[in-house]
């Protein structure tokens, strides 16, 4: 009897879509398909750099570009596994500071599709599974594992012993998936906290704080919380950070916004809650070198620059929850009060967002609002809808056909100052508008 013929392989644009054709939902929380998926790759997870496991609803992947920054400062090699990605999916896979590269990625992706043998799995498990496997074969000091959504039962959730475990703020987001209460949310969240493991807290709502509180007690993790065991404060422009180990004075966060400097606090107190890292000051310097593309991020150059007024400013962020749209509105109010220009808000959403919510943060910087469509996302929120929440606010609407058609409308009104431009309202969004502009991230 002859033996089959092998599967063409093609390209990790064809393996991807292969991947991702094997179930029928997009996300379905579970761990069973993943334990028996690691069991057959000979547990991959077991073999990967020491972890530092971070979870929450807002700032998880700054949070964790300061800890990489600091790390690699200290002359210490650091993966990471962040999502999503803006542009290409090598940006969720960082070897040792570097992109995984499209052939080694590929051979990731082939492993993990073989072991699964066409068996029911999401992409986002079958990413992970990747991930794994990348990172056990790349020698490093530590690995940054970013949670994809909840905790509980999210994919990185098979790790059993981290370093430590990271919370960043929690908020209201994925309601349908993790419950409609803050508590709720709180405790799928709190569920990556190991036993015996330092759990570290940037400062929450008090129903949230208390969640995490209780699990940690449960799993006799020691706790350091943001405004009890670890401050942060902004001083004459920099980031003071104290604990009980003494004070750190630091230059800003390159990162712009106030709630920069509160992820900045988090990433240092969890790097000095763990016993096994020895760095001194120094290394936490690298706070000031720490780059995360569309996070408040300004379009200094590009092709988008030439389609708004000319000397105007855009800004791009990919807050798409109401505590996002609140601390891009802050950062916003920060630029105000240093050079004052009228706002113009560009925003485009996913329709299981809360479009109100989001757009009342900015209902007292700007009563000009482009609603766009996020391209080629099947779930996006039809401009209509979004252009309704933001008139019930009182908002002055237009809906533009793209961001490069709401660039060139705001081109042709009259403005006696250069207008603010911000862009809006969804990763999803932000990752065209960088490739649009021909930045993607590096």
């Amino acid at each position: 009897m002859n033996a089959p013929a092998a599967r063409p392989k093609g390209s990790l644009g064809d393996v991807i879509a292969r991947l991702s054709a094997l179930y029928p939902k997009q996300i379905d929380l579970s761990l069973d398909r993943m334990h028996r998926l690691l069991a057959r790759l000979q547990n991959p997870e077991k073999q990967v750099p020491p972890v530092i496991h971070v979870a929450g609803t807002n700032g998880k992947g700054s949070t964790v570009a300061y800890l990489r920054a600091v790390l690699e400062r200290a002359g210490l090699r650091a993966h990471a596994f962040t999502s999503p990605y803006l542009v290409r999916i090598n940006e969720c896979f960082r070897l040792a500071g570097k992109l995984a590269g499209d052939d080694e990625l590929q051979a990731a992706f082939e492993r993990v599709e073989e072991a699964n043998g066409g068996e029911p799995l999401t992409f986002f498990e079958a990413k992970t599974a990747a991930a794994f496997c990348l990172y056990a074969q790349h020698p490093a000091n530590v690995l940054l594992l970013e949670v994809g959504l909840g905790g509980r039962l999210d994919s990185t959730n098979v790790i059993e012993a981290p370093l430590a475990s990271v919370i960043t703020p929690l908020s209201m987001d994925h309601m349908e998936f993790l419950g409609d209460t803050l508590t709720a949310i709180a405790g799928e969240k709190a569920a990556i906290i190991k036993r015996n493991v330092p759990v570290i807290s940037a400062e929450q709502p008090a129903e949230a704080m208390a969640v995490i509180e209780a699990q940690a007690s449960r799993m006799r993790a020691p706790l350091h919380a943001a405004g009890q065991q670890w401050h942060v404060s902004v001083e004459r422009g920099r980031l003071v950070y104290q604990d009980e180990r003494g004070l750190m004075d630091l230059a800003a966060p390159r990162l712009f916004g106030r709630h920069q400097f509160d992820n900045a606090g988090l990433a240092i107190a969890t790097l000095r809650a763990i016993e096994t890292l020895k760095l001194g000051q120094a290394a936490f310097e690298g706070i000031a070198n720490a780059e995360w593309p569309a996070r408040m991020q300004r379009l200094a150059t590009g092709k988008l620059i030439g389609l708004g007024p000319p000397g105007c400013e855009i800004w791009l962020d990919g807050g798409h929850n109401a505590e996002g749209g609140r601390v891009t509105a802050a950062a916003l109010c920060d630029l105000e009060e240093r050079v004052s220009r009228p706002l113009v808000v560009i925003a485009g959403m996913m329709a299981s967002k809360d479009a109100k919510a989001f757009l009342v943060n900015f209902a007292g910087l700007t009563r000009h609002i482009m609603a766009v469509e996020i391209p080629d996302q099947d779930k996006a929120m039809p401009p209509d809808h979004l252009a309704d929440a933001a008139r019930s606010l009182g908002m002055r609407v237009e809906i533009a056909a793209s961001v490069e058609a709401a660039l060139r409308s705001i081109a042709k009104l009259a403005y006696e100052v250069p207008p603010r431009i911000l862009i809006t309202g969804s990763l999803y969004l932000a990752g065209p508008v960088l490739a649009m502009n021909g930045t993607p991230p590096a």
